[in-house]
């Protein structure tokens, strides 16, 4: 079995923190796809998230500075922040830290807002929509577009991906994105990288965008002091990285 490497053997490129271990086979799927050479750094910290549900994502502000100040300490060169409930407050870290720190969803949310004004964010935990309905709004006052930007909760999803049900978690989040009324919405954001492998059950024709994989372009594009990477957000297999696995 092939280790994953940490930031203490020194010769990570880029950080990623996770709040989930499934996450780590993801990410490393998307770098031997899509960006062979790159080397990544898991950081593994599922007590944010759970603090962040419970208090918010300004409560663990603190912790997530710490685990930055790790990885850089470590040699990474960029953070790359996978949980979109603290991927802010990782974000608004990066001057102090002194590199690079992207929170996943960023690109998402600018492919988003570009495919029309009537986004729907769906998401299985409800501290994902403060955050990324913030930034689906942000990304479109950055590009001077409107947005009206909807909830959609899939209720009891979040209690099957905690028991290791990925299978109906994804069964689950895929028929919420197919109930959305086709000529009510512009394009549908899956909130949460756990959330990816839904793209490929759904049969709607409007847009879904996931962030997994153009949120791993844009931090490898900053490893390498490229220009932030792009993301057209068709709906195909090569969006959905074989590190998924649902049953």
């Amino acid at each position: 079995m092939r280790r994953t490497p940490t930031v203490s053997d020194g010769r990570a490129v880029l950080a990623l923190l996770h709040t989930s271990p499934l996450h780590v086979p993801v990410f490393d799927a998307l770098r031997d796809e899509d960006h062979p050479g790159l080397e990544l750094a898991h950081l593994v910290h599922e007590d944010l998230l759970t603090r962040a549900r419970a208090d918010g994502p300004d409560a663990v502000a603190g912790d997530v500075r710490a685990v930055l100040d790790q990885a850089v300490a470590g040699g990474a060169v960029a953070v790359l922040c996978t949980c979109s409930s603290i991927g802010g407050v990782a974000e608004a870290a990066a001057e102090e830290v002194g590199v690079p720190v992207l929170r996943v969803d960023r690109p998402m949310a600018a492919a988003a807002v570009v495919a029309g004004p009537r986004v729907v964010v769906v998401a299985t935990s409800e501290s994902t929509f403060g955050p990324t309905v913030t930034l689906v709004e942000e990304e479109a006052r950055r590009s001077g577009l409107p947005a009206d930007v909807r909830r959609l909760f899939v209720d009891g999803a979040w209690a099957l991906f905690q028991t290791g049900d990925t299978e109906g978690y994804v069964r689950a989040v895929a028929e919420a994105v197919d109930a959305v009324p086709g000529d009510s919405a512009d394009a549908i954001v899956l909130a949460q990288a756990s959330m990816t492998p839904a793209r490929l059950l759904t049969t709607t024709a409007v847009p879904v965008l996931s962030s997994p994989r153009p949120g791993l372009a844009a931090a490898a594009a900053a490893v390498s002091g490229g220009a932030r990477a792009g993301y057209a957000g068709e709906k195909s297999r090569a969006d959905t990285p074989t590190g998924w696995r649902t049953q």
